[in-house]
């Protein structure tokens, strides 16, 4: 047997790597240290998703779909769907067990310009802007403590020009929890992720105490006409918009489930560990997320739930007392924290494989060499992401890449037809369920999202399609600098 770079090839056998796709493997000084195990993968998953969305997104889902059935089977249907682009991702990542996830995948799939675009998008708008979102939600949810100094109202105002510009406490606290969290992650990968483990089993214990309770209290009054359990099976008038505008917001609280794939390269055997820690990761959530809408549903009436922001507070209040909605607060508290710091452990990785590949500026390939941390890369992050908050961009930047993401997402489903076609002897120590229906069905789904995005949002749409086409000369740019 021969060993290639990415795993063993039976003698006699073409190499699945082709001359063309071929990139440099990581060298000692910049290859990431294999120091995770399957606790650490498993709790990414959840941790990058479990945030705020939970909390925020049903009342407003239920101002769009008021049928508790339909608004009940969209949290299911979009942990389904969720599901499936973690199967199929699965697959890619045992193949291809290295740093980037969707940036290494689309490379060996469709070339470096491909993978490039993905990376200088995720880097510009997911990474920054999404980490500055997840800032700001932060400083909203200190609010209820009395912080008043973390409120959005502005601190001081200026002008360039036709330009205004104003900083609020609450901008000022994002940008603050975004320092902090990322000079934690700076201090060495599990430093960064024993910190989030904590987070993550502190954030779920809290939820799962809710729904335990709030399914107790609800079903005191049994299961009569007018109980809270009736409302279960209660329905209302829902068109297709209204039930697709619930569905993507489903989608937007599942957003990150693909972080473990970005950090691959330093499980100790990511082709064992990743499609388990994907899969169940996901069955986890959406396990916590049907059953917290179930105790929403009951808690609430139809006409208190519809639009209410703090559903998730609003329930408390009205399950246990006014007093558990501080309590609850405090959960939203270390969600948002917990969320901000997966997705600050697990984004850097995207520019960390583009400048090793020599596809963006050499010196975030660089690693500390005590705590092996792309610390380059953290802190170029960080600095885009403060800057968005700073701004107040970000929300608006944010909403752009959903219409990006869902074209990569697509093209990167597709990937696994294509890669099985060009690359039949690829080691493949998982091969996706249900394939090809699984993948292609996702692609297609996705597809059918871009569309709608961006016929619903054509100006966010040209807007993100004007930063993915600006990657076209930068493109051009690297690849002279690459040897």
């Amino acid at each position: 047997m021969r060993r290639g770079p990415e795993g063993v090839f039976p003698p006699g056998r073409k190499r699945f790597f082709t001359k063309k796709r071929m990139f440099p493997p990581p060298t000692k000084s910049d290859a990431l240290a294999p120091r995770l195990g399957f606790k650490d993968a498993y709790f990414l998953v959840i941790g990058s998703v479990f945030g705020t969305g939970i909390f925020f997104t049903s009342g407003l889902m239920a101002a769009d779909c008021p049928s508790a059935p339909l608004l009940i089977g969209a949290w299911i249907i979009g942990g389904i769907f969720t599901l499936m682009g973690a199967l199929t991702f699965a697959e890619l990542g045992t193949m291809f067990p290295r740093s980037g996830g969707p940036y290494v995948y689309l490379r060996e799939g469709y070339g470096k310009l491909a993978a490039y675009l993905y990376g200088w998008g995720f880097f510009w708008i997911v990474g920054c802007g999404g980490i500055a979102a997840l800032g700001a939600g932060l400083a909203e949810s200190l609010v209820p403590f009395g912080a008043r100094w973390a409120a959005s109202t502005p601190l001081f105002r200026t002008s360039l020009g036709p330009l205004a510009f104003s900083v609020s406490g609450g901008q000022l606290t994002a940008v603050g929890a975004i320092i902090l969290v990322s000079a934690v992650n700076r201090l060495g990968v599990q430093t960064g992720v024993r910190t989030q483990n904590a987070l993550v089993v502190a954030r779920v214990a809290g939820l799962a105490i809710f729904i335990a309770f709030g399914l107790a209290a609800a079903l005191k009054s049994g299961f009569g006409a007018g109980s809270p359990a009736a409302r279960l099976v209660q329905g209302g008038p829902v068109s297709l918009a209204g039930f697709g505008a619930a569905f993507l917001a489903v989608l937007w609280a599942y957003d990150g489930w693909y972080a473990a794939s970005c950090t691959a390269e330093e499980f100790r055997e990511p082709r064992r560990i990743l499609p388990a820690a994907l899969g169940l990761g996901v069955a986890t959530l959406m396990l916590l997320y049907v059953l917290a809408n179930i105790v929403y549903i009951m808690a609430l009436p139809a006409a208190d739930l519809k639009g209410t922001v703090g559903v998730g507070a609003a329930a408390a209040s009205r399950l246990f007392g006014p007093a558990a909605s501080t309590l609850f607060a405090g959960l939203i508290m270390v969600s948002a924290l917990g969320c901000l710091s997966a997705n600050i452990l697990f984004c850097a990785r995207v520019p960390f494989a583009m400048a090793r590949d020599g596809l963006f500026w050499s010196r975030l390939r660089r690693l500390d060499p005590k705590t092996q941390s792309p610390k380059a890369a953290l802190t170029a992050q960080m600095a885009g992401a403060v800057l968005l908050g700073l701004t107040g961009s970000f929300q608006a930047l944010y909403e752009y890449v959903v219409f990006a993401l869902t074209f990569f997402f697509a093209a990167t489903a597709i990937a696994v037809p294509v890669l099985r076609r060009t690359r039949p002897d690829a080691i493949r120590p998982y091969r996706v369920w249900g394939y090809p229906v699984v993948p292609l069905l996702f692609a297609a789904l996705n597809g059918a999202i871009f569309i709608l995005s961006a016929a619903a949002r054509p100006f966010q749409a040209l807007a993100s399609a004007g930063v993915l086409l600006l990657g076209v000369p930068a493109y051009f740019v690297w690849l002279k600098k690459t040897p």
